[in-house]
């Protein structure tokens, strides 16, 4: 069992996200509010690997005082049970399984979300890590790969072996991030498992992890690109949890949270390369910028040096207008998390 879960409330996790939730993101995030957990970015897991001596840093070097799980992706057992003992001999939580990804090059060589297609394997791999590790041995996973019908075999697997955790991203593989979720999946895990489940998956506020946790009664949520987009995000959940108000961010918090995340991750460049470093900082700009206003977006991707893209945050993030709370309803990077509203179950088993 997970048996740090805060008492009296939900639990809140930082969702592993491939070069995003590294050691800087960590820092950066922790200013802000940490999560009770991290879990790292994943390990790339197979015959001839080796541990990822930057991700392993998130891990040696975690000053947040928070717990940290080591994720690894993969499908060669003996690998990821060799794996799984080298983590062990470093500062971890425990160790997660990657059963999530839905990334096309990862399900091609039958990792990540594309082991879902074959439940004998996964029964395999979970089965030999529960017998082979001691600590701590956590699963992520999708609802199914094609379809949401596939989850209550995939749920049996998951029971069989006495997980200590079970975070479920509410949709299949198939749909990506391009749907809303599944609670009834997840709530159907918190009424099968007997260890914490988490549920994870179109949290972008207070209200959307409320209404998430409402339908499925899971033990806590993960947040990933709701995290990026709104770093307040855990302390304004566990405000909400001990019946406080959360902090409503303005534009200028965002300007800061944009130089901080800047700076730390300039830290870790081995040559800083200060065109690089701006095309870098684009890709959480993608989440940060979206709804804001349309020229703010337009400006940032076309951005090219330290400077122009200094002045663009500066000229449209200096002033203290409050931060919208949610995304457009119409986003297509946050696809859904309007669904989480309606507080409703979805009677045919679908999405809600």
């Amino acid at each position: 069992m997970i048996d740090f879960l805060p008492n009296g409330r939900p639990a809140l996790v930082l969702a592993p996200m491939q070069d995003v939730t590294d050691l800087p993101f960590m820092r950066v995030l922790a200013r802000r509010g940490a999560p009770d957990w991290f879990v790292t970015e994943y390990f790339r897991v197979h015959p001839d690997s080796k541990l990822n001596g930057y991700i392993l840093r998130s891990i040696d070097e975690n000053e947040t005082g928070r717990p940290i799980f080591a994720q690894m992706i993969g499908r060669d057992i003996p690998a990821l049970v060799r794996t799984a003992g080298e983590l062990a001999r470093h500062p971890i939580a425990g160790i997660d399984l990657n059963l999530g990804c839905p990334a096309p090059i990862v399900c091609r060589k039958d990792a990540g979300g594309g082991l879902l297609r074959d439940p004998e394997m996964v029964d395999r791999i979970i089965g030999t890590l529960r017998d082979t590790f001691p600590g701590r041995f956590t699963v992520k996973t999708r609802v199914g790969y094609h379809d949401a019908s596939e989850f209550p075999a995939l749920l049996e697997i998951f029971r069989r072996h006495a997980i200590d955790g079970l975070t479920i991203h509410g949709r299949t593989v198939g749909e990506r991030y391009a749907t809303p979720v599944h609670p009834d999946c997840v709530r159907a895990a918190v009424d099968t498992m007997t260890c914490p489940v988490i549920a994870n998956g179109n949290v972008v506020d207070v209200e959307t992890g409320r209404a998430y946790l409402r339908k499925t009664e899971a033990a806590g949520l993960m947040v990933g690109r709701g995290a990026i987009r709104n770093p307040w995000i855990f302390s304004q959940l566990a405000a909400a949890f001990d019946g406080l108000a959360p902090m409503i961010p303005t534009r200028r918090d965002l300007l800061e949270y944009i130089r901080d995340l800047y700076d730390e991750m300039a830290r870790e460049s081995i040559r800083f390369d200060p065109m690089g470093h701006v095309q870098r900082m684009k890709r959480p700009l993608v989440y940060i910028s979206h709804g804001l206003d349309e020229t703010f977006e337009q400006q940032i991707r076309r951005a090219k040096t330290p400077e122009e893209f200094s002045a663009i945050c500066t000229a449209h993030l200096d002033n203290d207008e409050p931060l919208p709370a949610k995304p457009p309803v119409e986003s297509k990077l946050f696809c859904g998390f309007e669904d989480l509203a309606v507080d409703r179950l979805s009677a045919s088993g679908g999405g809600s």
